[in-house]
């Protein structure tokens, strides 16, 4: 039997590693308990790119590896299977995560006010490092004047209510 590939633990792989980790995902999905060594023959993969996908996905809690011995060759080997049951609990700590950056942010950017030349690639300042530099870039001396932050506050607002939504759901 394959495994549908729009299978959430094969997009959350790719969207950890990108290819490589999505043939990982799928060799995962389609042979329960199977070594890195069958994965790497199974994708086409070396075997330092299967274990580095083995092993940032087992350190995230999205597979179990379970150590045997080999008979044929008397050494021990990883047997790796995927831990689809986890997957709901990774997206929600993500959300949760980029839930709390945002709140911190919406908070910075309401208790500052910020100060930029208008000039690209340069920082824009707050109102403490605006005043150290004489209202002037530090980056390329032009003037350093107030801007409205209104705009960043409102998309932060809407993408944080947008996150309480889907925990909620």
């Amino acid at each position: 039997m394959r495994i549908d590939y729009e299978d959430p633990f094969v997009k959350i792989a790719g969207l950890l590693g990108g290819d490589e980790y999505v043939r990982v995902a799928r060799a995962l999905l389609n042979n329960d308990n199977t070594t890195d060594e069958e994965i790497a023959s199974a994708t086409g993969l070396k075997i330092n790119a299967v274990r580095r996908a083995l092993y940032d996905l087992f350190g995230r809690y999205l597979i179990t590896g379970i150590r045997v011995r080999d008979l044929k060759r008397g050494w021990f080997v990883y047997r790796w299977k995927a831990q689809r049951d986890q997957t709901d609990i990774f997206i929600h700590t993500q959300k949760k995560k980029a839930y709390d950056r945002l709140r911190h942010r919406l908070e910075y950017e309401k208790e500052h006010e910020f100060y930029f030349c208008g000039t690209q690639g340069c920082n824009k300042l707050t109102f403490v490092e605006a005043m150290e530099t004489f209202f002037k870039c530090p980056g390329c001396g032009k003037i350093a004047n107030l801007i409205q932050n209104g705009q960043v506050r409102e998309a932060l607002e809407w993408k944080i209510n947008q996150i309480e939504t889907e925990m909620k759901t």
